[in-house]
């Protein structure tokens, strides 16, 4: 295309030059000038329908690549959205189904516990109607046998008790070995922190808690077990602590277990006040020893190693809650504890989930700023098109003023034109 240009400017100067020389010397009616003026006048109208036709295939040519890059663009465009909208999609239907089974593992659990319960509650019934009905048949079957073999059993009873006496002796010993080791508080302690221990290591990681844990930097108690809580993106690098200390009662509670068994009410009002209070002041050891925020959780927990002791505290309507109110002390069980750090397991693992939104967040972020310099790319591509429609409507201005300057020459032939043509180039090469 630039050579063609070239071409055309030199052979309008020529035009032009011999244009001139035709004013100059009109008066010289020169046959063969006359007829070399209308030879060139002829290619010239030639050359610009070259031209115009070159210009018109060139502005086509534009169009549709034009075309073609809008086309190509606004499809990349509408696959980058729907892209995003996928993956945005995805990110939330997978937020979605892991709530779904968070909430679904949490109510099979409270099914499992229920059921175990009701398992356990039916075979205590079971338990004790056999051994009732094994009482029975035991006690029928010895008046019937002290009946009819009375003198001949005399002789082998006596010897049964002095027998039995000698086995009683020893069962007397081991009960009381059992009493020095349950009332003994260092046992005791040791009992239900080796329960709770085995607890805690059943459900939780090992990163997770720790144990004999200073909570107050300002004192010198350690706490049995603590549970790191996070506090900022569900990191364990940022933490606080959740005291857990267990406590065991058990001499106000054997004495209330005896009174009942006699069935003495007013005994056991008094000693069911004695238990309400000896575990009110266990809360308040727990409260002023380990609750001590921001280094811990505003509140602690108090484990009771047995059920049974456990299932006593709850006999009292609101007592749990009263304690939890007056001394931010939440008491629980064996099975209660399970199913408060299993609970406590499924928040960290909504920790990291939200951890890993987090990272989704940014990477989403990171796709928005390289549609912005996708954006700049198409710019800039846009500027330069605007340029070279400028450059084309300038070639196509000086295109018509060379044609209204030209207006006045005569046309030749296409033949003599090329043979003109031929001719400038020929002497263009000798030079």
């Amino acid at each position: 295309m630039d050579i063609s240009l070239i071409f055309i400017f030199v052979l309008l100067g020529i035009i032009i030059a011999l244009q001139i020389f035709s004013i100059t010397s009109k008066k010289r009616q020169d046959p063969e000038l006359i007829k070399a003026l209308s030879t060139l006048e002829n290619g010239q109208k030639y050359l610009e329908s070259l031209i115009k036709e070159d210009i018109k295939n060139s502005k086509e040519e534009t169009a549709n690549l034009v075309s073609n890059l809008g086309n190509t663009i606004s499809i990349n465009i509408n696959n980058m959205n729907l892209a995003q909208q996928n993956l945005i999609k995805n990110f939330s239907d997978t937020v979605s189904s892991l709530a779904d089974k968070t909430e679904e593992r949490l109510n099979k659990m409270r099914e499992t516990i229920e059921a175990k319960l009701k398992e356990i509650q039916n075979e205590n019934s079971t338990k004790l109607e056999q051994m009732r009905q094994v009482v029975d048949e035991k006690l029928q079957s010895t008046l019937n046998a002290r009946i009819s073999e009375s003198f001949r059993l005399v002789s082998e009873r006596l010897e049964q008790v002095h027998n039995g006496l000698g086995e009683m002796q020893t069962l007397m010993n081991d009960v009381g070995s059992l009493k020095k080791v349950l009332f003994n508080i260092k046992t005791r302690g040791i009992l239900g922190e080796v329960q709770l221990e085995g607890v805690i290591e059943d459900i939780l990681a090992p990163g997770q808690f720790e144990k004999n844990v200073k909570v107050n930097p300002q004192s010198n108690e350690v706490v049995e077990f603590a549970i790191k809580i996070p506090v900022e993106n569900g990191s364990f690098k940022n933490y606080i602590w959740l005291p857990i200390d267990a406590k065991f009662p058990m001499e106000d509670f054997e004495r209330l277990v005896d009174a009942e068994e006699r069935c003495d009410l007013a005994e056991c009002e008094r000693l069911k006040k004695d238990l309400e209070n000896r575990i009110k002041l266990c809360a308040k050891d727990i409260k002023d020893k380990y609750i001590n925020p921001p280094h811990t959780t505003d509140f602690a927990i108090m484990f009771l190693p047995a059920e049974s002791l456990f299932a006593e505290i709850l006999k009292k309507p609101g007592f749990i809650e009263n304690i939890h109110r007056d001394y931010k002390v939440l008491i629980t069980g064996p099975t209660t504890l399970s199913g408060l750090l299993n609970s406590l397991r499924q928040g960290f693992k909504m920790f990291a989930i939200e951890q890993k939104a987090e990272e989704v967040w940014k990477l989403l972020a990171a796709v928005k700023s390289e549609i912005g310099k996708f954006g700049e790319l198409l710019d800039k591509v846009n500027k330069k098109l605007q340029e070279a429609q400028n450059v084309i409507e300038s070639a196509s201005k000086r295109t018509r003023s060379i044609d209204r300057k030209l207006k006045d020459v005569e046309e030749i032939t296409h033949e003599e034109s090329q043979e003109i043509l031929s001719l400038y180039a020929f002497v263009e090469e000798e030079e």
